[in-house]
């Protein structure tokens, strides 16, 4: 997905470039580390490695916990080595009726969140 200005999912601001020291302060690991944010809505996303791309939308609290929940049931069906990431992105994609191009963790709704855990874990059953 392209690097687009997308604003804060709560207030509708643009995001700012800002580093991991301002969103996550007890963690010097990440002080370095480049974040889109909206601070007064605790809305953030990081940034791909080595640049100032975002991996997805700006995400609240909820958001972020739904993302980790996602990967962590579409995650193992790629990694376990039956599909490759992007013949796993493409099963997903078919199963949520969404593009390929659509079809990424990170810039998911809540709701398609939501749905890519039931789905990973039915298909895990």
């Amino acid at each position: 997905m392209s690097d687009v200005r997308r604003p804060c999912p709560t207030c509708n601001s643009e995001a700012q470039l800002v580093s991991g020291r301002e969103i996550y302060p007890h963690r010097p690991d990440l002080y370095q580390k480049p974040f889109w944010a909206c601070l007064p809505c605790q809305t953030w996303v990081g940034c791909h490695a080595g640049g100032t791309r975002r991996l997805g939308r700006l995400a609240t609290d909820v958001t972020r916990r739904l993302k980790i929940e996602a990967h962590a049931a579409f995650d193992p069906i790629w990694k376990s080595g039956s599909m490759k990431r992007k013949q796993a992105y493409a099963w997903l994609g078919e199963k949520l009726g969404l593009s390929e191009r659509d079809c990424h963790i990170g810039w998911m709704s809540d709701e398609d969140l939501r749905r890519v855990v039931e789905i990973c874990e039915g298909a895990a059953a």
